[in-house]
């Protein structure tokens, strides 16, 4: 999985004040769980864009001014309810042999017979959770909906992979290709094409005779 680095300062101070402060001077503070204790620090609001406002999953190196560096994902962030300015963000501190849990987008390929046919594909889940290290996380997972009629479902169970562990039930629907009322006219066409082909052939051997 791709990695994002944010350059950030550790703080010292963790009260109201100095965090409205950090606010006013364009700075998200910040805490990173997992460890041995918390950690606090901050980093400017236009660090966190890469990471934010994208559809892609990203392993984070938080790298503070004192030389230290810890790998984390993000857990957590909390947006002004007016300007959409982040107020907030929790990291959870990742080694490489204990497994996490994230959500990872959805990406999918081919193209459905269902759909060609005036099928509409559905897509109940654009992420999916999975359980890994963090060496073995997948920037995406693939599924391929080439296979897929008018009526099919892909479950949960036909992407499993050595590498992960899905969090869901066996019997979640990743994607469907559900029937539309251009699938059944062309349905309806059709059925009226055979009855009508079925009607022909009698009268065209009685002609013969």
């Amino acid at each position: 999985m791709k990695s994002i680095t944010i350059n950030g300062s550790q703080r010292e101070s963790v009260g109201k004040s100095a965090t409205k402060a950090l606010r006013n001077a364009g700075q998200v503070p910040c805490v990173i769980y997992g460890g041995d204790k918390p950690l606090h620090f901050s980093a400017p609001e236009l660090a966190f864009s890469k990471l934010v406002y994208t559809p892609n999953a990203h392993t984070v190196v938080i790298a503070l001014d004192n030389g230290e560096t810890y790998n984390a994902i993000m857990q957590d962030i909390q947006f002004h309810p007016v300007t959409d300015r982040i107020l907030h963000v929790d990291f959870y501190q990742t080694f490489e042999n204990k497994e996490i849990t994230m959500e990872i987008p959805v990406q999918i390929v081919g193209t459905s017979k269902g759909v060609l046919n005036g099928g509409v594909l559905r897509r109940p889940y654009r992420k999916l959770k999975v359980k890994a290290i963090p060496s073995k996380l997948p920037d995406f997972i693939e599924v391929d909906i080439t296979p897929l009629k008018i009526g099919n479902k892909l479950y949960i169970t036909e992407l499993e992979n050595e590498d992960y562990q899905f969090l869901h039930p066996d019997n979640t629907v990743v994607c469907q290709v559900r029937r539309s009322r251009a699938s059944m006219s062309v349905e309806d066409d059709e059925d009226e094409d055979d009855e009508t082909t079925a009607d022909a052939a009698p009268a065209a051997e009685a002609a013969q005779e």
